[in-house]
């Protein structure tokens, strides 16, 4: 009996641990129209697309490098930083920027996955326009 009673517990705690680790990961593909409305409420205090603000502007995000937007000044922890935003990067971000990037000065998180997905998806397609 304690052994069945130890494969249960073994078996629900894996499954526990399962569970947790797929929360940090953004479920794929993600709605951009729906992510358009959450950047606009959740990120458009700070951010915009096309101007520096009290965080660097977005259009082009996926894909650029860490605090590299011209005119915009990072946190010294940022600037230490070399890694380009890509999506999987920019999901760990905005679940929790401290944790990605102690001493960053942006604290605000995004904790759904859907949501991050979807945040990503918008700016995901707001790429910079090609010169003519």
């Amino acid at each position: 009996m304690r052994l069945v009673t130890y494969g249960i517990a073994a078996v629900g705690l894996a499954a526990a641990v399962l569970t947790s680790g797929a929360s940090a990961q953004s479920p794929a593909g993600g709605d951009a129209a729906r992510g358009e409305q959450l950047y606009q409420s959740r990120c458009g205090a700070c951010h915009s697309l096309d101007a520096n603000r009290v965080g660097p502007r977005h259009r082009g995000v996926v894909g650029r490098r860490v605090a590299s937007v011209s005119g915009y000044r990072y946190s010294a922890a940022l600037q230490a930083r070399a890694f380009v935003w890509d999506e999987p990067r920019l999901d760990q971000w905005l679940e929790n920027p401290t944790a990605l990037v102690p001493g960053t000065a942006m604290g605000v998180r995004v904790p759904k996955a859907q949501d991050r997905a979807d945040i990503i998806a918008y700016l995901r397609d707001q790429r910079v326009a090609a010169s003519p």
